[in-house]
């Protein structure tokens, strides 16, 4: 990984943070990095690894694959979850928004799009792409989301981009940080991430990334296309995690 390095956490390190419950997801004090050779339980499949709640969402049974290829498809699956939402969404053609949700003015909702409940889409906010927000998620003024699962409480501060990704539960972003989705600057932009001892590649040329559980990634910092951040993870403020091989 180039650029700041992304840190363990201590327990006492996100103490000023408002944290909303994660089901079955493992506590901030379990040491976590974004390294290359990371070590995760084997018989668990990547999506599994960063998000504990991923087993138990209405993707795993409906989205096949890795992460980028569940991104790749997100569009049509959100647009297939509308006919299984009840009667506590108020929903306009294929735009979902829980009863409980808040929608300020000026914020812009292009489906396929699911809001669920408590969640708060701030003024000049956009969501497009095919989107889907579990409870109690919040995307702040000025903030873009684009082709992305935010699962229970994740919180984009304002003025961020978060393109083609999954973010597990309870993960926030200060504001400025960006997730990019697409290496303009390469001739071959298909995905290439360093993982453990080896290198993960597809076809795939969007994805943005894969943030575990109750990650934290600080102001102005970015999250290079093509990363895997284990939970816990968190990224300095102006800092860059780019996990793509250099040889």
């Amino acid at each position: 990984m180039k650029g700041s390095r992304a840190s363990r956490p201590s327990p006492d390190a996100w103490a000023w943070y408002i944290r909303l419950p994660c089901d079955g997801a493992p506590d901030v004090t379990i040491p976590a990095t974004a390294r290359r050779g990371a070590e995760f339980p084997t018989t668990m499949s990547i999506l599994s690894e960063h998000i504990a709640g991923w087993d138990d969402s209405p993707f795993a049974a409906r989205a096949a694959g890795d992460a980028w290829d569940v991104v790749a498809g997100l569009a049509d699956t959100v647009a297939r979850l509308l006919d299984t939402l009840d009667a506590g969404y108020a929903i306009a053609g294929d735009i979902a928004v829980h009863r409980t949700a808040r929608v300020e003015t000026g914020a812009v909702l292009k489906g396929p799009v699911i809001v669920g409940p408590d969640c708060l889409i701030a003024g000049g906010s956009l969501l497009r792409g095919g989107c889907w927000l579990d409870r109690g998620c919040i995307v702040g003024p000025g903030a873009e989301l684009k082709t992305t699962l935010l699962f229970r409480g994740s919180r984009l501060a304002h003025f961020n981009f978060v393109g083609d990704s999954i973010l597990g539960c309870d993960v926030n972003l200060e504001a400025g940080a960006v997730i990019a989705n697409h290496r303009n600057e390469l001739a071959d932009p298909r995905l290439r991430i360093a993982h453990r001892d080896g290198v993960i590649a597809a076809e795939t040329v969007k994805f943005g990334a894969l943030v575990g559980d109750g990650s934290r990634i600080g102001a102005n910092a970015v999250i290079a296309p093509g990363a895997l951040l284990a939970p816990g993870t968190i990224v300095p403020r102006l800092g860059l995690v780019d996990q793509r091989p250099t040889d």
